[in-house]
């Protein structure tokens, strides 16, 4: 049965400079419903904060867009994903041309499961800051203390006064779904994780073990290690996509390796200090929260440099033959 809207719309509250800039570029998302700019998490007695006051620091509010969309049509991370896309992570207090406070980044979730998915995706920009500049994320994240709607003169600004202010580039969001055409396709697959005694009794005790303990299978254990057959690797709990066989390459290291996703939005990426004096990237599928293996840098330079070393415990492999008829047809062209 379809699923009513109303139970598919979720909130996220995103800070990025000048809210007229950030209202406008998610207005441009395929899946983005509804915007309201805003002020938010401030630590002010106001009862309805002003532009002015907020503008004049006395609030610590932040400028704010809650933004409306639905799960069916874009994913949190992907949203976070072009959200990044308009900001400076980097940067304390200044956006473009503005500084202030007001002007701060920041992420304010409502759900309770969202701040999962928020820490994630700024753990994975960390991640990937510190590896090429050394800097280091400003963007803020916590649950949403309070939140005023902005005056309507804020109220969708850049419609009223096309070619007004925006440090945002606008185009930047055209070209984000271009680039991401096929994690929307995933995201519309409609994949979701199952309840925990589903996944146990669906799971056999190996593939339960790896991708729910995050354990790791026995080296050169998996038959997927030496399966280079055409077709695509998916989550053994959910079924989302997460590899094709045409990333797919013999590292010789006992597990499958892959020199890139199928598509960017379908893993997190975890900081993990399990084994002392060696700091390494966990993986997890992005929907069912898998645990599914690491991420080096000593891949093929011809492929990215990238090596993606998965347990094929908590993959499932499904044949070209098969895409068709198991619903996956539309990412053919992510294999042949």
């Amino acid at each position: 049965m379809q699923e009513d809207e109303s139970e598919t719309l979720s909130e996220i509250y995103l800070a990025g400079g000048c809210f007229w800039g950030t209202q406008a570029f998610m207005k441009r998302l395929p899946g983005v419903v509804e915007c309201e700019v805003g002020y938010a998490s401030g630590s002010t007695s106001i009862e309805r904060p002003t532009y002015e006051q907020v503008c004049g620091g006395a609030t610590g509010c932040a400028e704010t867009v809650r933004v409306i969309y639905d799960r069916r049509v874009i994913s949190l991370s992907l949203l976070l994903r072009a959200y990044f896309t308009t900001i400076d992570p980097t940067s304390v207090d200044r956006q473009g041309a503005d500084a202030g406070s007001q002007y701060r980044t920041a992420i304010f979730w409502t759900r309770p499961d969202d701040e999962k998915t928020v820490r994630a995706a700024l753990s994975e920009l960390g991640e990937q800051l510190s590896s090429r500049t050394g800097a280091r994320v400003a963007v803020q994240a916590s649950r949403l203390g309070s939140f005023w709607p902005a005056e309507d003169y804020h109220q969708d600004y850049l419609d009223k006064h096309p070619g007004g202010y925006c440090h945002v580039d606008l185009d930047g969001a055209r070209r984000f779904v271009e680039d991401h055409r096929r994690d929307f396709q995933i995201v519309a697959g409609g994949y979701t994780r199952p309840q925990p005694d589903a996944i146990a009794s669906e799971l056999d005790e190996t593939a339960f073990r790896v991708t729910q303990n995050a354990d790791t299978e026995p080296p050169f254990s998996s038959p997927l290690e030496h399966v280079f057959d055409p077709g695509i690797y998916v989550d053994r709990v959910t079924g989302e996509p997460l590899f094709s066989s045409r990333d797919k390459f013999d590292a010789g290291c006992g597990w499958p390796s892959f020199s890139q996703p199928i598509a960017t939005s379908v893993l997190t990426e975890h900081r993990d200090s399990s084994i002392p004096g060696m700091a390494r990237t966990e993986v997890r599928s992005d929907v069912g929260d898998s645990h599914l293996g690491h991420v080096f840098d000593d891949g093929p330079r011809d492929r990215g440099g990238l090596r993606y070393c998965i347990n094929g415990a908590a993959l499932e492999f499904i044949p070209l033959a098969d895409m068709d008829a198991r619903g996956y047809g539309y990412l053919r062209d992510a294999v042949v």
